[in-house]
């Protein structure tokens, strides 16, 4: 091989890695955003899951006084 069959032979490769890393990041950022959206949807569910089980505390709270105000009335 020649000196300038080597640089082609190179740069060609070179070039093929460039390629690599570009589709290897752009894979990178999708893998990211799709976490992040992942993330905030459990962060939603965690929330509702929450605010629920605070209205399940209120609810019970009031069963708990209504049962013990009719106990108190029979």
């Amino acid at each position: 091989m020649t000196a300038d069959e080597d640089t082609a032979l190179i740069a060609g490769q070179l070039a093929d890695l460039t390629r690599n890393v570009g589709e290897m990041a752009n894979q990178l950022k999708t893998l990211r955003e799709r976490a992040d959206s992942q993330q905030e949807r459990t962060e939603v569910q965690q929330e509702r899951i929450d605010l629920a089980a605070r209205e399940l505390a209120e609810v019970s709270d009031r069963l708990q006084a209504a049962a013990n105000a009719l106990r108190q009335s029979v």
